[in-house]
């Protein structure tokens, strides 16, 4: 389907064709987590405490801020007996029974595909085997994974790490991967790992999150058909950076952007496509907002590559799916 508007405004040149990827934005997982903040909103009251940003996203951040959710680095910013929301992310089990022995009641909004890999990386320990994570350093996914099993875990992110891996070859060893991965981002670190042990046991890769490969694979087309790729998110989402680098390394001018404001016209010298894309916890009035500022430099068209259509849809913890108003001990 494509839409066709007119802008009086044109000053840098002819018509632009803009094209959207598909799928972008939203994940499931994060639809999710901002729907459990809002209703607990809704359900208890503002104030809400969130720890830690409830997905990589500052206008996200900021309109449940405006809605009453109250963003805080340490439970220890949280008064007694506050509702307290865990971030898609994931926490520690550590974080979790510092809320208990605080009595706080809390909610977790750990996207579903987060808590499979703890169960993973726990069924491999489990089995006896050495677990490798697959993961960025600090990033709050993998700072959570590694505190919700109890064993020792080496974390990768390159070949090179895993050919420094203390380990020797015989010994079983398991892998998990932060989900904000995808099947690409790990193939090489999984070859290695096969490489390099006998033994190598991982999950299926359907496994691996469905969203990050969805929209990796709908970038690359975008990529092949653009002659400047603008990717909305945040800088610390991952997911996005990783959008961005994936049209660079086809050979296309990339920016990641906040929203429409942060476009520089002279991006537009010489282009007649521009290709459009959003990291998972990125909304669409972002990606509204880039081609409201376009069409404000431009004549455009836009159009919408088919893509995949993504249909999976996550339940909401107990406490908030049921119509009677629970206790802190119902919360999960």
């Amino acid at each position: 389907m494509s839409v066709v508007t007119d802008s009086p405004n044109s000053n840098l040149g002819g018509p632009l064709r803009i094209v959207l990827a598909n799928p972008r934005g939203f994940c499931a997982g994060v639809t999710r987590a901002i729907e459990i903040v809002e209703r607990a909103l809704e359900r208890f009251g503002a104030p809400v405490y969130v720890r830690h940003e409830i997905v990589h996203n500052k206008h996200v951040v900021d309109q449940l801020k405006a809605k009453g959710a109250v963003f805080v680095d340490e439970l220890s910013e949280i008064p007694a007996g506050a509702m307290t929301i865990f971030s898609a992310h994931g926490v520690a089990r550590s974080v979790e029974e510092e809320a208990r022995a605080r009595n706080l009641p809390t909610i977790d909004a750990t996207c579903p595909l987060v808590t499979k890999v703890h169960f993973q990386g726990r069924h491999y320990a489990k089995a006896g085997r050495t677990l490798i994570l697959i993961g960025h350093p600090g990033h709050a996914e993998v700072i959570g994974t590694i505190g919700q099993i109890d064993a020792p875990i080496h974390l990768v992110s390159t070949p090179e790490d895993v050919h420094a891996l203390p380990i020797a070859g015989d010994v079983p060893v398991a892998y998990v991967t932060q989900t904000t991965l995808s099947v690409d981002d790990t193939r090489n670190v999984i070859a290695a790992l096969q490489e390099r042990f006998t033994d190598v046991a991982g999950p299926e890769v359907n496994d691996i999150c469905y969203a990050t490969q969805n929209r990796q694979t709908a970038v690359r087309e975008l990529a092949s058909v653009s002659d400047l790729l603008l990717v909305v998110g945040a800088r610390n989402s991952s997911n996005s950076m990783r959008l961005r680098e994936i049209g660079a390394e086809m050979g296309v001018e990339s920016h990641l952007i906040d929203d429409g404001s942060a476009i520089d016209p002279q991006w537009l010298n010489d282009v007649h496509t521009v290709g459009i894309t959003a990291g998972a916890s990125a909304p669409d009035e972002l990606i509204d907002s880039v081609i409201a500022a376009l069409r404000r430099l431009r004549p455009v068209t836009v159009s919408e590559l088919e893509g995949v259509k993504e249909t999976i849809q996550f339940r909401l913890p107990a406490a908030l799916r049921h119509p009677a108003a629970p206790t802190a001990s119902a919360a999960e």
